[in-house]
């Protein structure tokens, strides 16, 4: 068979804040044996997106590794553009390899917005996709957006093998639920690595979970003649008390696991709360570093002792401003991925003992 063809996406005046992809692409490129693929991506003086293919496609399986940077609606459409040029120069198959998935957390209506991670799906496959290879899709129920397949792959192996490997003493540690909605992840957690779990309850302000749909159709207040309608029970507005930690993590370490960092605030808050019921350390797991905002520095400055993510997501310039973020990289699994598809060989090794609630 022939060597998978595989072009990355990054634009010239991003370049200097790519570095973590470049690292990434790197990997994948070695463990693969082969080289990248000849395309220039970039952007004219107008801030449109322009994409040359530098050599013949025809028949191929192209492989559109992308990762997400800072600017994310730019990447997309490198990545919807270059899709197209692909479709246009009659390639056989175009798989994207998008490692952390943008507007994931989008995926619910919310008042009178919209569904923005399925428009996303529907531009994706308009512009030329055949198949996705991502990794820890913030809610699995995404991948019924798509009309083309999509292998979720998951980062729990490498950051188990982690907290085995790299936490002295992990046999005294807990794994720590953010939320109940994370309660699910973290048994699956503290399953595999046969320890207790604790599970963090009522918040500091509203979650997205419980925003109000608010929609109101019809008004809630209006003026009308005639009939009135029918009087509906109302619905009680919650009320979540202070937060509080269901468990024991006196004396112990506390791991708290998501899969994404990004506004870190929610964090900095339970690890004070997990050090005033007795955690001596505490950890972070998460699959997708996003860090964006002030996230580095009110890290340094918390009672978090280490927080560690993949490489899915370029955070080089994070990792400087602040030592606790540590880096595990999981390109062995998406290059993996990459060549089982190639060659067309079954998948369900790369899914081995994982269930459906993981």
């Amino acid at each position: 068979l022939f060597l998978p063809f595989i072009i990355t996406l990054h634009t010239s005046v991003n370049i200097k804040t790519q570095k973590g992809e470049c690292f990434f692409l790197t990997l994948s490129g070695l463990r693969l044996g082969v080289e990248l693929g000849k395309s220039v991506v970039y952007q004219e003086s107008n801030r449109e997106t322009r994409v040359d293919v530098m050599e013949s496609v025809r028949g191929q399986d192209i492989f559109i590794i992308q990762t997400i940077p800072r600017d994310v609606n730019t990447a997309i459409m490198e990545l919807l553009v270059m899709a197209y040029a692909l479709k246009t120069s009659c390639a056989k198959n175009i798989i994207g390899v998008i490692p952390y998935f943008p507007y994931s957390k989008q995926c619910k209506m919310r008042k009178r917005g919209s569904i923005v991670c399925k428009l996303l799906a529907s531009m994706l496959a308009k512009a030329g996709l055949t198949h996705i290879i991502t990794m820890d899709l913030h809610q699995k129920e995404v991948q019924g957006f798509f009309n083309f397949p999509v292998d979720n792959l998951r980062a729990s192996p490498f950051l188990i093998q982690y907290i085995q490997e790299e936490i002295p003493d992990y046999r005294n540690a807990i794994i720590v639920a953010k939320s109940p909605s994370a309660a699910k992840r973290a048994q699956s957690y503290a399953e595999r690595l046969r320890l207790g779990l604790a599970v963090m309850h009522g918040e500091a302000h509203q979650s997205e979970s419980d925003m109000p749909d608010g929609r109101h159709s019809p008004p809630l207040s209006r003026t009308v003649t005639g009939h009135t309608g029918l009087e509906l029970p109302l619905m009680m507005a919650k009320e979540k008390p202070p937060i509080t930690v269901v468990g024991d993590v006196g004396g112990r370490i506390a791991i708290i696991v998501d899969d994404i960092v990004d506004d870190v605030e929610d964090f900095v808050a339970a690890a004070e709360i997990l050090k005033e019921r007795g955690a001596y350390k505490i950890y972070i797991m998460a699959t997708h570093g996003l860090l964006s905002a002030e996230a580095p520095r009110l890290i340094e400055e918390s009672a978090i002792d280490e927080v560690v993510v993949t490489n899915t997501v370029p955070h080089e310039v994070q990792k400087l401003q602040c030592p606790k973020i540590k880096t595990v990289d999981v390109s062995m699994i998406l290059a993996e991925a990459i060549r089982r598809i190639h060659n067309g060989e079954s998948m369900a090794y790369l899914f081995r003992n994982i269930a459906v609630d993981d």
